[in-house]
């Protein structure tokens, strides 16, 4: 019989699982929330399970006991967390194994020891690799916190030893400055994780974020897939990811590649993951966190290598062996991943929601559309505020950027603002064209008046005008009739097309 496998997530990452089970001739099965009762990922689905989590509650992907309790009661093999919400929770993983599920992913206590920042670092020690400078294990109060940031010297970085995401995170210029984010930061890491532990780190004041991403099988075999570029952040969130890494040398690239193998070797780790590391100034690396998930950003790295990593990472769910070596791993040409978000930009990113009336992507064999909307969906306030991403390969980086910006040129959409001409105005920057950026760029040099183009409703309604032409007029056997299909067009390259 086939495997019955049930995606606990949403939006755009439901539909990429949904594809690769299929893929896999596994019945993929989706949640239905009533926050989100007409979701785009709903059509794709083999099955639907309503979970009936009503508009005043939790919604149903951070209930961890409704979901194990529909999969049960519907006969599920698997379940798949995507990222976000509950895929990094290991109480969520124990929950599943403990009713004979599946768990799309690592142990539970894999995921509990890499989630507790503390223990991973000390783990990450014992495999060789270099730390930021900071305190040895939670500092538990401010007394405490003040002692160590005195040793380790300001500017000083407290974060949430059971955190991630950004939550529970502050930066600590001075030392009157200490006690109020102590409280601020504790209080945030209770409220998002249950548990207030903060650590401290020296803070490395302009900083590249370089990930690692990894595969294990349950047989001991690890290898890495190079690295991406994720340092184009707001208050800790990617916006604009690119593999490989311009900051990276291929010297490097082996060498930060090979910790991140010994390191998933060390602790027995399978399944997909990322090795975190942040790049000072000097070009010197440490070691700042494990992720024990597929990641938003995965389909760079897919892009440049060829690989599916979902593929993988539901294959070795099933306890098959990785017949991937490090020396099948080539890296070859660019990609730009641009996260498209509903939020207004020149007004400090605020959310948007409401109803998109028309929204086209462009397509190619170089781009990728990886989306969760469609004409007529509605952006809620109850979820993430991301709606697609864009995703385009080119043969170097100077190719790629000039591709990602005619693609985005062609990206039309009416009702809602969206990060896109944000993406444009840093793709054409000189710092990001000459890969000169780091975390804090945005902070530092972004601002409104950077965005050239910012019609962009009246772009929209342009793109529409065409497209009502094309489709209910027929004014020109020159212009394609849109096709509602073509905004989840997904090509990954000629190796791996779905």
């Amino acid at each position: 019989m086939k495997k019955r496998l049930l995606i606990a997530n949403r939006s755009e990452i439901a539909i990429r699982i949904i594809r690769a089970a299929h893929k896999l001739g596994i019945i993929a099965v989706a949640l239905k929330s009533d926050k989100d009762p007409d979701a785009l990922y709903l059509k794709y689905a083999d099955e639907i399970i309503s979970a009936h989590d009503g508009l005043n509650e939790k919604p149903v992907f951070l209930d961890a006991p409704l979901i194990v309790k529909l999969a049960v009661e519907n006969n599920i093999d698997m379940i798949h967390p995507g990222y976000g919400f509950l895929s990094e929770n290991p109480e969520f993983a124990e929950l599943c194994v403990a009713n004979n599920l599946n768990f799309v992913g690592p142990s539970p206590e894999l995921i509990r020891n890499m989630g507790l920042k503390t223990i991973a670092k000390d783990m990450a020690i014992k495999a060789g690799l270099p730390l930021v400078p900071g305190s040895n294990g939670p500092v538990k109060t401010e007394a405490d916190a003040e002692i160590n940031a005195s040793l380790i010297g300001y500017p000083v970085i407290l974060k949430a030893a059971a955190g991630g995401g950004g939550r529970g995170m502050r930066i600590v210029e001075k030392p009157e400055q200490l006690k109020r984010n102590f409280k601020s930061a504790t209080d945030e890491a209770i409220s998002a994780f249950g548990n207030g532990d903060l650590f401290i780190e020296k803070y490395i004041q302009n900083p590249k974020h370089i990930e690692f991403q990894i595969l294990g099988d349950k047989y001991g075999n690890v290898i890495h897939l190079g690295e991406r570029e994720c340092s184009m952040q707001r208050k800790h969130q990617k916006l604009i990811e690119e593999a490989p890494s311009a900051s990276v040398s291929t010297e490097m690239r082996s060498e930060m590649g090979e910790m991140a193998v010994r390191f998933a070797k060390s602790i027995g780790y399978y399944s997909a993951g990322t090795i975190e590391f942040i790049l000072d100034e000097d070009g010197k690396y440490f070691f700042m966190e494990m992720n024990t998930r597929i990641q938003v950003e995965h389909p760079v790295t897919e892009m440049v290598t060829g690989v599916d990593l979902v593929d993988w990472q539901i294959r070795i769910s099933l306890d098959e062996q990785l017949t991937l070596s490090q020396d099948d791993i080539k890296i070859e040409g660019w990609a730009i991943e641009c996260r498209v978000n509903t939020e207004d930009v020149q007004n400090r990113f605020s959310p948007q929601t409401g109803l998109i009336d028309r929204i086209s992507f462009p397509y190619g064999d170089d781009i990728r559309i990886e989306s969760g909307v469609e004409n007529g969906s509605i952006v809620t306030p109850y979820f993430d505020s991301m709606i697609a991403k864009i995703i385009v390969k080119g043969i170097d980086r100077n190719d790629v950027i000039k591709k990602t910006l005619s693609t985005l040129d062609n990206f039309n959409i009416i009702g809602l603002k969206t990060t896109v001409p944000f993406a444009k105005a840093v793709l054409k920057h000189n710092d990001f064209v000459n890969a000169n950026y780091t975390t804090r760029w945005i902070d530092q040099t972004f601002n409104p008046e950077l965005l050239e183009e910012n019609e962009e409703e009246m772009i929209g309604a342009l793109a529409a005008c065409i497209m009502y032409a094309s489709e209910y007029l027929q004014l020109s056997s020159d212009i394609p009739a849109y096709k509602p299909d073509r905004l989840n067009v997904w090509v990954l390259n000629k190796r791996l097309t779905y």
